[in-house]
């Protein structure tokens, strides 16, 4: 493996895409100007990650309007990405931060305008994780055994990541000892991405099967929980990859912190509960598939939520570039 990768970047014209549903076996990336190629590879799960399809959509918004300032290019390309994927809102943020930038163009270049204020919301979520990471130090009382679930590290976001980056810099600083990584079944996010990432950063790691987390727990063998979120509610339920609810319940059972590590722009205040958030269902062949290997017969009927909600009641802490917020949570 190389030692260094980039999720997203924009290079000559073009962006670049590490395309996730390859690894950890090959890097390959795509290079597209084309801003339907970029709402595929979101709908694809080749860019996942809440803030990093937040970043995907942004410079796709630009992109679809390289060669054209049209009000209907541009309600064209909104509606065709703001469809790729229903759950996480850092998809809807950037979207309409990039509408409001185009509704007050006025005789500047259309195209640089809106790829400059991608850029910027790039940058701006690499300086976010680096201060989540930061504020992350405070949830370590000693040096600690961590288990995570799903990717949450450079892969899904524009910089270290959420939960990735406590993870990071608390290794950096000698508070996480190890790591234990969910595989994060149907499409093993953990065991190909997080796996991945913690090798890159030689961070101590295991992956584990998700049925495995409550028998490491039963032996007194985790000190903490932390994953991220792709959609927080005004009052701290927060949504994320299918299984995080079953690592809070088992965390309140045996008495283990359980935190969340997210973005600002992933809490959304307009919703005041977990139940108004909207759960994407993902098609069956992600459960009958692994890969292009067929496991199980193709007219079995699935029932594939991308997701599930976690009630605030059940979250120690809530990570964000601001800071670490307490259960009852007032961000």
């Amino acid at each position: 493996m190389n030692s260094t990768f980039k999720t997203i970047e924009f290079e000559k014209g073009k962006l670049i895409i590490i395309n996730q549903t390859k690894l950890p076996l090959a890097e390959e990336y795509i290079k597209t100007d084309d801003y339907e190629r970029i709402a595929i590879a979101i709908e694809r799960l080749e860019v996942r990650g809440a803030p990093a399809i937040g970043i995907a959509a942004a410079y796709g918004i630009a992109l679809g309007m390289k060669e054209s300032s049209d009000v209907l290019q541009f309600e064209k390309v909104f509606q065709r990405l703001k469809i790729t994927r229903p759950t996480a809102v850092n998809l809807f943020w950037a979207l309409e931060r990039m509408k409001k930038k185009y509704e007050n163009i006025i005789d500047e270049n259309c195209f640089e305008v809106l790829i400059n204020e991608a850029k910027k919301i790039h940058k701006e979520d690499i300086d976010k994780c680096d201060s989540i990471g930061k504020h992350g130090l405070k949830i370590f009382a000693k040096s600690s055994v961590v288990l995570t679930h799903c990717n949450t590290g450079a892969l899904a976001t524009g910089g270290d990541g959420t939960a990735f980056s406590v993870i990071k810099k608390g290794y950096e600083n000698n508070l996480v000892e190890f790591v234990f990584a969910d595989e994060t079944r149907p499409l093993l996010q953990g065991s190909r991405l997080t796996a991945f990432e913690l090798f890159k950063n030689k961070i101590p790691f295991k992956i584990i099967t998700d049925s495995t987390a409550a028998f490491l727990m039963q032996q007194n063998k985790i000190d903490l929980v932390i994953t991220g979120a792709d959609r927080i509610a005004a009052n701290g339920d927060s949504a994320n990859k299918i299984g995080t609810y079953n690592l809070a319940v088992l965390c309140k059972h045996h008495n283990i912190p359980f935190y969340i590590a997210a973005p600002t722009t992933t809490i959304d205040t307009t919703i005041k509960t977990g139940s108004e958030i909207n759960i994407e269902e993902r098609g069956k062949n992600e459960i009958l598939k692994i890969g292009s290997v067929r496991i199980a017969p193709e007219d079995f009927d699935v029932y594939s939520p991308a997701f599930d909600v976690t009630p605030n009641n059940l979250i120690t802490g809530i990570i964000t570039e601001n800071d670490l917020y307490l259960f009852p949570f007032a961000f």
